[in-house]
């Protein structure tokens, strides 16, 4: 066996590539092994599935209205209701992924958010369909933190915006996709069905995972290589001399500069994600005076645009630019900062007074933030130690949901107090605005701290 040793200047790190010797005596370099990329699909359906069930309040606004008499106001705390258990999770759910590990979490997690869609389905009145949606929030709570460190294990960091890209992509298809179809399947025989027909959904996929989902130490389809060419890019990045090392407490992390911005920055991508994901439909059909079902099938355009922007720029730009050998730290600050920059594009939609105009705004908008969104998942995995990663994935989601919380109470308000939708948008830009401000001065460098230091005093 033999080693090639590679310095990168970018990264102030060296890139170990171990050469396996063949039977003929040449050499074949090692590649990720196939099973990797069976896991990052494996874990954009389980993002797909969980927003099925997140989108299905959104489009029965309507025949919710119809049943129980709810105000704008009340659907915007019911909205909200699933992100009140989802962020109370947060940061329990990061130190429990750091104690017990994806697989276990997630096999209970899938079960749980299974069952609360399943409860909605039979919901008496508007009391348990709360409940419902507090359950759904704790079971569907793991997901993103989960995904996050299972990405930062299976894959190494050069081509983790791509393989992050594929489940926070399918958060964005879902919506495309969802939408008309849970709204088909409403109109046609009621809200309760699509209820159930997401229950039956995330059911299938708990045995999904059940059967699929191994860690890479645990996983008995990798060949010893495969496992050593995964371990070893990871001890590149400081993990294996870590792993030793206590995991830091959440108070520690939580004074972190890095931590903090990346928080900010992404809770505001997450608040213009929510207040669309929840109030678009009801949007286009209360402002712009569209029927509900064009307002289903229209709702699709922008987050399609998203799913794009989130596969194509998100994940396929930033990894090929990164291969190529150009700047790391530049090509995912500007992709984040960049695609943050171009969720400004809300304020279009407060101007709107066609469907054709405001969708393009919204897409813009939506696009852009989308764009940055697989980036703001990998760096978690690159700003922290392997074992602080689910805390610091904890502590972002936890910003994220309270801003998921936020946006659909906030836009139910001004809606009602306002008779338009023109202050929702504003006050999603103005959080923007805020969250570009922390990338640029709090997160700056997307590297973990000690690295600047040990850069800083001549330490490779």
């Amino acid at each position: 066996m033999k080693y090639i040793h590679k310095t990168d200047r970018n990264d102030c790190t060296v890139e170990r590539q171990k050469l396996i010797e063949s039977e003929a005596g040449s050499y074949v370099q090692p590649r990720l092994p196939r099973r990797s990329w069976k896991i990052a699909w494996l874990l954009g359906l389980g993002v797909l599935v969980n927003y099925f069930d997140r989108v299905n309040l959104s489009v029965s606004h309507a025949a919710l209205y119809t049943s129980f008499g709810i105000s704008n106001i009340t659907f915007g705390y019911l909205s909200g209701a699933y992100n009140w258990t989802y962020a109370m999770c947060q940061l329990p759910i990061g130190v429990l992924l750091d104690k017990f590990g994806v697989r276990r979490i997630g096999r209970i997690s899938t079960f749980i958010w299974s069952i609360a869609s399943f409860g909605a389905s039979v919901s008496p009145g508007i009391t348990t369909l709360f409940v419902a949606r507090l359950t759904l929030g704790v079971g569907e709570a793991p997901t993103f933190p989960a995904n996050a460190k299972a990405i930062g294990y299976w894959f190494p960091p050069k081509a983790r915006s791509f393989a992050t890209s594929i489940f926070d992509a399918a958060a964005k298809f879902s919506s495309a996709m969802g939408v008309p179809l849970l709204g088909i399947v409403l109109l046609k025989i009621g809200w309760r069905w699509s209820f159930a027909l997401t229950g039956l959904i995330s059911l299938a996929y708990f045995l999904l995972f059940w059967k699929v989902y191994r860690d890479p130490d645990e996983d008995a389809s990798l060949s010893d290589a495969e496992r050593k060419y995964i371990a070893a890019d990871n001890e590149d990045h400081g993990v294996a001399e870590q792993m030793n090392r206590q995991p830091s407490s959440l108070a520690y992390l939580l004074k972190q500069r890095k931590v903090i911005g990346l928080a900010l920055g992404f809770g505001s991508y997450n608040y213009v994600f929510y207040l669309l994901l929840t109030w678009l439909p009801s949007y286009l059909s209360m402002a712009l005076h569209i029927d509900l079902l064009h307002s289903f099938l229209y709702t699709s355009l922008p987050w399609l645009v998203a799913t794009a922007g989130d596969l194509v720029v998100g994940g396929w730009l930033v990894d090929s630019l990164i291969r190529k050998g150009w700047n790391v730290h530049l090509v995912r600050q500007v992709v984040l900062i960049g695609g943050t920059t171009c969720g400004l594009g809300i304020l279009g939609a407060a101007r709107a007074h066609s469907a054709q105009e405001a969708l393009f705004w919204i897409s813009l908008s939506i696009g852009g933030l989308s764009a940055a969104a697989p980036v703001g998942w990998s760096v978690p995995s690159l700003i922290a130690r392997r074992n602080n990663v689910g805390r610091v994935g904890g502590i972002l989601n936890f910003s994220n949901q309270i801003s998921g919380i936020a946006a659909p109470i906030l836009t139910g308000y001004l809606v009602t107090a306002r008779h338009s939708f023109a202050w929702a948008f504003r006050a999603a830009a103005i959080y923007l605005v805020i969250g570009i401000a922390a990338y640029i001065f709090l997160l700056g460098r997307i590297e973990p701290p000690e690295m600047r230091r040990e850069a800083a005093a001549g330490i490779s």
